[in-house]
């Protein structure tokens, strides 16, 4: 599977931003993705993660990080292989480079080491 993610940019604080994050492979649609970020000095930390969902349904499990939950939304297409992190109320806290990746097992999606591919990393920086 590779990965391209996009769809960073400045905000100011409040605003919306949608990452996206383009697969190629077939396996797409049987990996679970995640959305990870890192702040300038710190570690990369989960944001996001989805399960993933045979054929053309696009659903499946969501877990999300405790600074995001109720802010954040991550979503998948299969048709398009493409997973969206949805990004509201957005804080200067948030502002990192962002990175979607894929293939963990579930119940070890929160941990970094557990994921197989990772994306290029989008910036994101919220002004205040």
């Amino acid at each position: 599977v590779q990965l391209q993610a996009s769809g960073g940019g400045l905000v100011q604080a409040g605003g919306s931003l949608r990452l996206s994050c383009a697969a190629s492979g077939r396996t797409f649609s049987y990996s679970n993705m995640g959305w990870f970020r890192q702040a300038p000095g710190k570690e990369r930390e989960f944001v996001a993660a989805i399960t993933w969902s045979a054929g053309t349904w696009s659903g499946g499990t969501t877990a999300y990080a405790d600074s995001v939950k109720g802010r954040f939304t991550i979503s998948r297409d299969n048709a398009k292989t493409t997973v969206y992190l949805r990004m509201n109320s957005l804080k200067p806290e948030d502002t990192a480079v962002y990175y979607c990746a894929a293939g963990a097992v579930w119940g070890n999606h929160r941990t970094r080491d557990n994921y197989d591919y990772w994306g290029q990393g989008t910036q994101v920086t919220v002004s205040s």
